[in-house]
């Protein structure tokens, strides 16, 4: 029978766990990476609208500034989709009440 050495059979056994040791730290830098660059354009889009509101308080009007190219951003946007989110529940407000009668 042949003689197994536990030594290389233990560093064969490293060696292969150090390149899946690899992948998953490549895996926590992708993902340490986009969690950095999320806050980064967090704090761009605030950035963007506090500018947006400040131009708009120094007398810019919002016609004028989209014929500039500088319409609201994103955030602004989502704002009148939860408006109309609001609005579509108004409606269910007065058969809840029917139901309670």
């Amino acid at each position: 029978m042949a003689t197994i050495n536990i030594e290389a059979t233990k560093n064969q056994a490293r060696e292969l766990l150090n390149t899946r040791i690899k992948s998953v730290e490549e895996l926590v830098h992708a993902r340490q990476r986009v969690s950095d660059l999320k806050e980064q354009l967090a704090a761009a889009e605030r950035d963007d609208k506090r500018a947006y509101v400040k131009a708009t308080r120094d007398g810019w009007s919002p016609e004028e500034l989209k014929k500039l190219g500088l319409e609201p951003a994103a955030a602004g946007r989502r704002r009148k989709a939860q408006t109309k989110t609001a609005d579509a529940a108004v409606p269910s407000a007065p058969s809840s009440a029917q139901d309670n009668n």
